[in-house]
Formats: structure tokens, sequence, C-alpha cells
């Protein structure tokens, strides 16, 4: 029997953590390849990217396998890399966008690869790889999240805002939070430990100091009355926290993968997704996973909902698809499998054109977390829609 009260906690990391800064240069890469593909009128079906970054103190280095146009230079992906570091803030002595050497070492895709992921005469389009895929929705948030994930990533990016309008100049860009949760009843009531540990730019800044600074943010993240006299606060626990970001500790592409999903509220699957085409069902399948499982409680078939995919390196259909429904619906979990299969084609080429993946929109994803996030009017976020509710409720009857 599954327990109805007790504790829970998840962390996030802010887009100034290294592996962050990491991911966003991946993804900036992705992006690059996109637009360039678009304004140059080349097919966007056909880019593929798979790029992963190290950054260290005032260094970076660019890796990985691409396939698009040639207007894509190094020139131009030293640029957006520079670009987006100083858009996370970065202008410190140990890490610095306009000083930071940065190394490209891009190359073409492998054709073995290539084959069986392109499309052909005899075959339909292929996954990039083989692996497990988990999407995953619940009822605690309104966008259907888990909620010791939700209100972590909320305080971050309350204080990133602040900090980029000047209100909060103090902060650097480099933070982690984390949310410990009190479930009863199987409902999360209150946050009994909080945790904010934030660079800051001031070097004679005491904790104390940084709690005063962060406090007014984290109580607006939080819902009323989560925050009581007996919830314990740790703001900088080690007291000064001047030396932040890649200059502080190395960071790599796809080492927060939990931060950018679920928060370990629910499975994860081999892969990250920063850095890689929609071709690649690391990626895509997770989005349209999510999708799917947020369109089911949307749809209140199920308070929650876990999805599997499984997918095998050029083969088109998914090997398998399961729904866990945790038992909090009403209909069949195997009849909600059907359903799913009735409503989106699973496909590499089915996700992508459902969810419109072909275009540069990937860099906003690399912080503050994948799901959770409204769809933007431009396609960003397509997965985080619910547009599927009225589908779904007829294919299971």
């Amino acid at each position: 029997m599954a327990r109805s009260s007790y504790l829970f906690t998840s962390e996030s990391v802010s887009e100034g953590h290294p592996d962050k800064v990491c991911d966003r240069i991946s993804d900036e890469v992705v992006d690059l390849f996109f637009r360039e593909a678009l304004e140059q009128g080349m097919d966007p079906w056909t880019v593929r990217v798979a790029c992963e970054v190290l950054a260290t103190t005032n260094r970076v280095v660019i890796a990985g396998e691409t396939r698009g146009p040639a207007s894509v230079t190094h020139a131009k992906i030293e640029a957006v890399a520079r670009a987006a570091i100083k858009s996370i803030g970065y202008e410190q002595s140990g890490f610095h966008w306009n000083t930071a050497k940065i190394e490209i070492l891009l190359h073409g895709q492998s054709a073995d690869i290539a084959v069986g992921v392109d499309s052909a005469a005899h075959k339909d389009e292929g996954a990039g790889d083989q692996g497990i895929m988990f999407g995953f929705a619940c009822d605690e948030t309104p966008d259907l999240m888990p909620a010791p994930l939700y209100y972590s990533q909320r305080i971050l990016q309350l204080l990133a805002e602040a900090r980029h309008s000047g209100a909060a100049k103090q902060l650097g860009p480099d933070s982690k939070s984390q949310v410990t949760v009190k479930y009863k009843n199987g409902k999360p009531v209150g946050a009994t430990q909080i945790v904010v540990s934030h660079q800051h730019v001031d070097e004679s800044m005491t904790s104390k100091d940084v709690l005063k600074l962060v406090t007014p943010y984290v109580k607006k993240a939080l819902p009323k009355g989560w925050i009581t006299k007996d919830t314990v606060w740790h703001v900088n626990p080690t007291g000064k926290f001047y030396i932040g970001g890649p200059d502080g500790d190395s960071g790599l592409t796809g080492r927060k993968i939990i931060v950018d999903t679920y928060g370990g509220a629910a499975p994860h699957g081999g892969g990250a997704f920063s850095g890689k085409d929609p071709t690649k069902v690391d990626r895509s399948a997770a989005y349209a996973a999510r999708y799917l499982a947020k369109n089911v409680v949307a749809a209140k078939l199920a308070k929650k909902c876990t999805i599997q995919l499984s997918y095998a390196i050029g083969v088109s259909q998914p090997l398998s698809v399961y729904v866990d429904t945790h038992g909090t619906s009403k209909v069949d979990d195997a009849k909600i499998e059907k359903a799913l299969r009735k409503v989106m084609d699973l496909s590499p080429r089915g996700i992508r054109t459902h969810l419109d993946l072909n275009r540069p929109i990937y860099a906003r994803t690399a912080a503050y977390g994948h799901f959770g996030r409204k769809p933007a009017k431009d396609g960003g976020f397509s997965w985080e829609k619910t547009d599927l509710v009225d589908a779904l409720k007829a294919a299971v009857k």
C-alpha cells in the first residue's frame, strides 16, 4: 500500500550552474543549425546535431557531430556560445564571456547512424538510437508537475528575474535550491526544509545577508501557508559563495537530467536532452511522453500518470507503450495505452510533426526544467499543451 503521509525533496539549479551553462550552449548550437537551415531555404528535417560541452575556468570545449547547412561556421558557433555566457551574466575574472577560450571539435554525423534514421523508399524514418523514455504528470500543481520540483524551480526563476532586472544585483549567476515538501493524505501541504545556495558578487556578504535578500522571493514562489515557524532554512550553509560557475566547478552537458524532468518523483530514461536535435528520441519521445501524460491528467482520466516509451535505432514505431496511473484512474491502464496510439503517431517523424519540433526553440529549455512551462506563442514548449483532452476522452469510451 502506498504511503499517504511522508516527506519528499527535489532540487533545482539555475542557468548559471556550470552544468546548465553547458546545456545552454549545447542547445544554442541546435538552434543555430535550425535557424541557418530555415534562412538558407534548406529542409529542416535534414538537420542533425549531437553537441556536448565542457566548461571550466575560462575555457569552453564544444564537441559532437552535426549535419546541416555549410553556413554554420566555427565563428558563428563561437558567437552563440559567447552570447549565451553573456546572457547568463558571466563577466567574472575566472569565467568571462569575452575572454574565455572556446575550442570547437564538431564533426560530421556518422553515416552508419544517418542511414538508420533517414527515411528511404524501403523504410520510414527511424529512431536515432535505442532507449527508454518516460513522461509524467500529476495534479499537485497548476502545471501538473510534482510540487517539490515545481517550487524549487520557481524559487530560482524569481531570483534570476530579480538579478537580471537589477532588483537583486548583489546576486551572481550560479545558484541551487532544494525544497522538502510534507505530504498529508497524499497531498502536498507545506515546506519543512528550504535550501538556497546563491553566488554573490560582493565577497564580504554573509549567509545572513543572502538570507535577507532571497527570503521575499522564496516566500513569493511557494503557496500561501507553506512556510511556517517550523520551516527550517539553509541559505549558503557553508558561508561564502563568491567563486561560482565554471570557475568554481567544471560543467558538462546532460548532468542535471533529474532537474530537467520531475525531480526524482518519476523515472527518467537513460539519455539527456540538451544538445540533441529531435531525431534523437531521448529528447523528442520524452517530450511526447510528457505531453501524453499531461493530457491524461488534464482529461481527468487519472490524478497521476507515468508513461514509458521504448525505441530501437532505425525502427520507426515504438517497441512498447506502458501506462501506470498509480491506482488513481477509473479507466483500465491498458485501455489508456491503446488510446495513446490512436491520438498520436509515436514514430520519430510523427512526434516531430505533431509537436512541430524542427525549429530553433531549444535554448530556452536548458534551465528551469523542460516540463511544467507555459507553451510559447512561437511554438516552444508545445509538449505542454493540453489539446488532446477531448480525443483521449473519446478514445477510452
